[in-house]
């Protein structure tokens, strides 16, 4: 069973960072990708950034030069580091691992930019 567990959120000012974990309870080789997504309230969950088994990344507009996404193959984990952060990231942060028996979701870590 797959559990996927995130950590890193908190309260931040603008122009601040923070980095997102997401530590996957089996390997991560087993999936062919891995995502972050973000709901901010009163809004529909919104793609932010994937990663490939094969280390491609791509993100959206929003947060494209601000957000990397990367991951640690010996740590299962999957990472959302967050730079130059505005009142509008403001959300819950979910990762999404993906394979061939459907797709994870962890439990949301709470971001909160204040201006």
């Amino acid at each position: 069973q797959v559990q996927l567990v995130e950590s890193g959120g908190g309260l931040v000012q603008a122009g601040g960072s923070l980095r997102l974990s997401c530590a996957a309870s089996v390997s991560i080789f087993s999936f062919n990708a891995m995502r972050w997504y973000r709901q901010a309230p009163g809004k529909q969950r919104e793609w932010i950034a994937r990663i490939s088994i094969g280390g491609n990344t791509m993100y959206a507009d929003s947060v494209k030069g601000r957000f990397t996404i990367s991951r640690d193959n010996a740590k299962n984990t999957v990472y959302l580091q967050m730079n130059s952060l505005k009142p509008e990231d403001t959300a819950v942060y979910y990762c999404n691992l993906v394979r061939g028996d459907g797709d994870y979701w962890g439990q949301g870590t709470q971001v909160t930019v204040s201006s």
